[in-house]
């Protein structure tokens, strides 16, 4: 295997796998927030809250090779990932509540496919590293 001076072997920093994670916990923060929306759907003065989409998110973090704890209680523990929320103030109601049950229930479907994408991106990776284990 001819190396990039400079860079590790392949083998030895699968992001692939990473970026399937981060997917995945974005996935499940956004579907959490959704929840969170709709059981607030009548609450005066509640505002709609989201996170920013994964590909922004993901763009602004961690860059290749950082160092990432694995472990709550690790120093500078965290994904590296930026996980702002975000409220949505652009259509209230007379009782000052922005949450839309309709779109709550889109996002929600969006948030699904992004989770089911990520699955399939890791399971899609471990077939192709267990064949190259010779293993299938």
């Amino acid at each position: 295997m001819k190396l990039i001076e400079g860079e590790a072997p392949v083998f030895e920093r699968l992001n692939v796998f990473n970026i399937a994670y981060s997917m995945a916990t974005h996935a499940g923060k956004r579907q959490a927030l959704i929840s969170e929306n709709m059981a607030n759907a009548d609450t005066p003065g509640y505002h709609a809250k989201d996170i920013k989409p994964f590909k922004e998110v993901f763009a602004a973090g961690a860059t290749q090779g950082d160092m990432v704890a694995t472990r709550g209680s690790h120093l500078n523990s965290g994904d590296g990932l930026n996980w702002a929320i975000t409220t949505d103030d652009s259509a209230l109601d007379p009782n000052d509540n922005s949450v839309s049950i309709e779109e709550q229930i889109l996002k929600g479907v969006e948030a699904k496919r992004q989770h089911d994408r990520a699955l399939a991106i890791y399971r899609s990776s471990m077939n192709i590293l267990r064949a190259s284990l010779g293993r299938s």
